[in-house]
């Protein structure tokens, strides 16, 4: 079902390419679209990523900036890739958003996860994740939180491919405490988190709520890492009526550094599995 590689990363990759080209032809936004003839919004879209590029635009480009050669080829051959469709796009009811961090989240290497609330998208059992959706949105009709669910349960298979995603998760204590669709699905799930951290690919941590106020008061939050160094590091922050991506250096640093300290702070991963173990057995 999932494709190789997502054209997500790939036109973000592109608009990056394209953004260093012009700089390095010292001119501005106004300036190159001035030659071609475009708006500077149009290009500013373009080299942000807020909307996609055909190959005649991008060799309109390339040939402003003076690109040739296996570059070119590159560039070119990078746009054909970045307009093809990733599994998700055939839901074509996904908010942008949600489409955009699936694009990510499918091509990344690692995700260090911070959930204070409810468990991560990907470690949630089928009924717990109908339980979530369904209490977040309370007026969507059934056939949209069933597509919902359908495309959480496959993104996991992330976690089960060749390469599997690394997945650090640190759930807050108040995440398996929450009774969540009632007794015999909240033990379900923590049963589905015991058999997860078994395996080499996830480490999950459980921070206690006797810690206190720490780094992730203002809420969750992922980081995503991904393999080529071209593609520098995401955060992705969610809240009740949109999303947010956080890319520049300094603000992904101080994400990546709340994550470590949060991690100093929670149980490692052999009194978190027996924490979650002891909860289970009391919903027993």
């Amino acid at each position: 079902m999932r494709q190789p590689g997502s054209p997500t990363v790939r036109r973000r990759r592109l608009a990056a390419e394209l953004r260093h080209l012009r700089e390095r032809a010292q001119l501005t936004l106004e300036e190159a679209g001035e030659w071609l003839g475009w708006s500077a919004t149009k290009l500013s879209r373009i080299e942000t990523s807020r909307v996609g590029v055909v190959p005649k635009d991008v060799e309109s480009l390339l040939g402003l900036y003076g690109v040739n050669g296996s570059k070119r080829e590159e560039l070119l051959r990078l746009t054909r890739d970045a307009r093809k469709r990733g599994w998700w796009q055939a839901y074509d009811d996904l908010s942008s958003e949600y489409a955009a961090y699936i694009g990510l989240e499918a091509e990344a290497a690692s995700v260090r996860s911070f959930a204070p609330i409810v468990m991560p998208g990907l470690l949630q059992t089928e009924d717990y994740a109908r339980a979530v959706i369904r209490a977040g949105f309370v007026l969507a009709p059934p056939g949209e939180m069933e597509r919902r669910i359908e495309i959480r349960m496959a993104r996991q298979a992330l976690l089960t491919k060749t390469e599997p995603l690394r997945l650090w998760a640190i759930i807050d204590e108040a995440v398996i405490s929450r009774t969540v669709g009632g007794p015999s699905v909240m033990r379900s799930q923590l049963e589905r988190l015991l058999g997860l951290m078994e395996t080499p690919n996830v480490t999950l941590q459980v921070l206690p709520f006797t810690v206190g106020a720490h780094p992730g008061t203002s809420g969750a939050f992922q980081i995503m890492e991904f393999p080529e160094r071209a593609d520098p590091n995401v955060v992705f922050l969610e809240h009740l009526t949109d999303s947010l991506y956080v890319e520049r250096d300094s603000d992904v640093y101080r994400y990546t550094v709340a994550f470590d300290h949060l991690r100093s702070k929670a149980l490692d991963p052999d009194d978190s599995q027996r924490l979650v173990a002891e909860t289970a057995m009391r919903l027993d």
